[in-house]
């Protein structure tokens, strides 16, 4: 057992794990299985990724929330007696043109430097985060596909037990919606159809560019991670508060996430508020990442999508057991 420590730092949030991490060797010796159990787990919404994608740069304020997120993640890390911690940035941080200043801070910080991971990286880490646990089961048709939408981009992968084509695309929530839905500086409440329309159109387009590489339509399971897709859950069951253990392994029908969809595209700022299970942070971006759940499921004709709490912060932690 070692008590692990692992970081993901992505564009809308910096989350953090500490847990102990049990290691099993699968029949064919390949470390196929095991168990992770939490000590703490915790989201804080930092929007690092804030105008990354009209200017190239992190904001100075993004920079400054981020490292106040580090600084109370490097007392529980020290609290908890982590052997070992891995510290991964994830879409905004590659894309930036000062994330020099973002490794230099987080390094002064918590003593490690963040690996600035590529997509299939990611990717590789979502699929084994979702599904290690899955592993011992055969209650889900394979292959899986693993779909990781997150503030900048999103991750897709097939599998069985092991990854067999994964690619990252540039549709993640916070993107989408700085891209397609402020004017102004200001996010549309709620936005016109000529800007859904355009945001659809925009996945569209970097659904054509995933499939390029990953079979998509050859998955037998869509398993959904990040906020987006658990946020849609708890709305789905009407949650009074989020409830990571009700939401994890829920299912959500494709008609169902479609109905949330166009709720959360024709509501206002108040009305999203208002939802119980709504963390503050997404209030202004879960329109978008609905939607590209919605656009995935349609392209692929799934039916429902399984939703998991353990994604690439689980696959983090994996890696350094």
């Amino acid at each position: 057992m070692t008590r692990v420590a692992a970081v993901d730092c992505g564009t809308n949030s910096i989350r953090l794990l500490v847990a102990d991490a049990t290691v099993s060797n699968g029949a064919s010796g390949t470390g196929a299985t095991g168990e992770l159990v939490d000590l703490d787990r915790r989201m804080t919404i930092v929007r690092l990724g804030q105008g990354v994608d009209r200017t190239g740069r992190l904001a100075p304020e993004a920079l400054q929330r981020t490292f106040a997120a580090c600084r109370e993640y490097a007392a529980i890390i020290k609290e908890h007696g982590a052997e070992r911690l891995r510290f991964v940035a994830t879409s905004a941080s590659r894309d930036a043109e000062n994330r020099d200043e973002f490794v230099r801070g987080v390094l002064d910080i918590l003593g490690v430097e963040p690996e600035v991971i590529t997509g299939d990286q990611e990717a590789e880490f979502s699929f084994t985060g979702a599904t290690k646990e899955l592993a011992g089961g055969d209650h889900l048709p394979r292959p899986y596909l693993v779909v990781d939408i997150g503030g900048g981009s999103t991750e897709f992968v097939v599998g069985d037990d092991r990854v067999r084509a994964a690619r990252s695309v540039d549709i993640g929530c916070v993107r989408m919606t700085e891209r397609h839905l402020v004017r102004d500086g200001v996010v549309s409440d709620p936005p016109s159809a000529e800007q859904i329309a355009a945001m659809r159109a925009d996945i569209e387009t970097a659904l054509d560019l995933a499939e390029q590489t990953v079979p998509l339509r050859e998955a037998r399971t869509l398993v959904g991670l990040a906020g987006s897709v658990t946020t849609v859950s708890a709305i789905a069951q009407e949650l009074p508060e989020y409830d990571s253990e009700a939401i994890n392994h829920s299912r959500v029908s494709h008609d169902r996430v479609r109905e949330i969809t166009e709720w959360l595209l024709r509501s206002t700022h108040a009305e999203r508020a208002a939802v119980p299970s709504m963390h503050p942070g997404r209030v202004d971006v879960i329109g978008a990442g609905a939607l590209v759940l919605l656009s995935i499921m349609e392209r692929i004709g799934a039916q429902e999508v399984v939703v998991s709490e353990h994604d690439i912060l689980d696959g983090i932690a994996w890696s350094i057991a």
